[in-house]
């Protein structure tokens, strides 16, 4: 798996990160005039915003993503006065939102999305419950204790976070992105984004406005991940993760001429279903889909429904791409599919197995033995058929070139399979390979 693309780069910094460095520019060039209460009521805004996304989509992580700001953001307005010192509460709020909200967030990173059933909330709200309880407690604890002794012109400019919050924030940054790059979901990235904004918000305590500005960011990220998942649900294949067919009916309205459209199909995919079950189809599909994904010649592949895929190649004709699919189909004929064996015990192991020592090393011997001349599963073969046609200068209805690969296709699967055909002349192969079930 390719760690860093242009995709995942793309998928890393929109929105999050684009709009924390808009944020950012806008607060150092000061075109950002906002008062004070606008901020606030913006703020609010992004947070109720965002719950309700939450709570309609049944995302229970970025729900209680925003939970922690907003508790978090209560603390430290309620503990933290015109300046912070160790041994005041203001501090103590600033120390346990510094730990606290990089832990929480990774621990909500690691949950699984099990939306808004009591069994899956209650443990969680509990949880923060009792944070809020003993963080509550620890400040009541410090206004019992004698005010340090601070100069009187420090007070309105002296601020710093604890020593450790960088490497906190920091750890749960590199945790936070190496799940992003694990999983490509919207919601490790927002996580990340929305922790270095809350990170700045911090950082900028002794500025109210600052501060505001990215609590507020920090709540826009979260809800902005919502929707960015949501598309990726519509417009993205889940178990394949390739563009699907509303992807692809939207290129088409973009697409100029000329254009190509090649049309793959997974030879007797049906009877790998019938043989051996929908998950190992499945697992055809994902070998298949892989291959497509690298797909040369400035292709891109789309899942239009069962074992059926689409390949657009914006500004190619028949004769460039031509050579860049038959590469495809030869990659993936070349990709082996090794089904996994059955259970290796054959017998049930009775209550008397323990007895006899010497049965049992005699036995241990014949079963090791046994695995030894047991041989792997042979590989299948999986192969695709492809037709593939060009939009004419007179005409460039992408339905039309759509049938005419279709027709190509077809001419494939009745040649033999495993093969190239475009629609205007058919290719000659010198060698079918009919290999194993494919």
């Amino acid at each position: 798996m390719r760690l860093w693309s242009i995709t995942t780069l793309k998928s890393l910094l929109v929105p999050g990160g684009i709009l924390l460095l808009g944020v950012a520019l806008l607060l150092y060039s000061g075109w950002l005039t906002l008062a004070l209460p606008a901020l606030s009521f913006l703020y609010y805004c992004a947070l109720l915003g965002g719950m309700l996304l939450a709570w309609r989509f049944h995302s229970s992580r970025i729900f209680f993503a925003l939970v922690v700001l907003v508790l978090a953001q209560q603390a430290i307005a309620l503990f933290v006065g015109g300046h912070v010192f160790p041994g005041t509460p203001g501090w103590t709020a600033l120390q346990a939102a510094t730990v606290l909200v990089p832990l929480d967030f990774v621990l909500i990173a690691l949950m699984q999305e099990r939306g808004f059933t009591v069994s899956a909330i209650a443990p969680v709200g509990l949880f923060l419950f009792v944070q809020s309880v003993i963080v509550a407690v620890l400040c009541r604890a410090a206004e019992e204790l004698p005010s340090p002794a601070v100069r009187a012109h420090h007070l309105a400019t002296v601020f710093s976070l604890p020593g450790y919050a960088l490497p906190v924030f920091a750890a749960a940054g590199i945790f936070l992105l190496t799940r992003f790059l694990l999983t490509r979901k919207p919601v490790d990235s927002a996580l990340l984004w929305s922790l270095s904004a809350f990170f700045l918000a911090l950082r900028f305590t002794g500025t109210i406005r600052a501060s505001t500005v990215y609590s507020a960011t920090a709540a826009c990220i979260l809800a902005a991940s919502i929707i960015e998942n949501s598309y990726l649900l519509a417009y993205h294949d889940e178990l394949t993760t390739l563009p699907s067919r509303r992807a692809f009916n939207d290129a088409l309205l973009r697409l100029q001429n000329p254009y190509s459209i090649a049309v793959v199909d997974i030879d007797h995919f049906k009877r790998f279903n019938d043989t051996y079950g929908h998950d190992t189809g499945d697992q055809v599909l994902r070998l298949v889909a892989a291959g497509l994904a690298r797909v040369t010649g400035g292709g891109q592949a789309y899942r239009c429904g069962g074992e059926e895929f689409n390949i657009l190649f914006p500004g190619k004709t028949t004769s460039e791409v031509v050579d860049h699919l038959e590469q495809l189909r030869a990659t993936i004929e070349s990709s082996e599919f090794r089904m996994r064996g059955g259970d290796r015990r054959q017998s049930n192991r009775g209550p008397d197995r323990r007895n006899g020592r010497a049965r049992g090393r005699a036995r241990k011997g014949q079963a090791i033995r046994e695995l030894a001349q047991e041989k792997l599963p042979a590989p299948l073969s999986v192969t695709v058929s492809i037709g593939v046609a060009t939009s004419a200068k007179e005409q460039s209805d992408p339905d039309r070139v759509l049938q005419a690969a279709d027709k190509a296709l077809y001419r494939a699967k009745a040649n033999g399979r495993n093969r190239v055909e475009t629609a205007s002349v058919p290719r000659r192969r010198s060698r079918v390979k009919a290999a194993g079930i494919a």
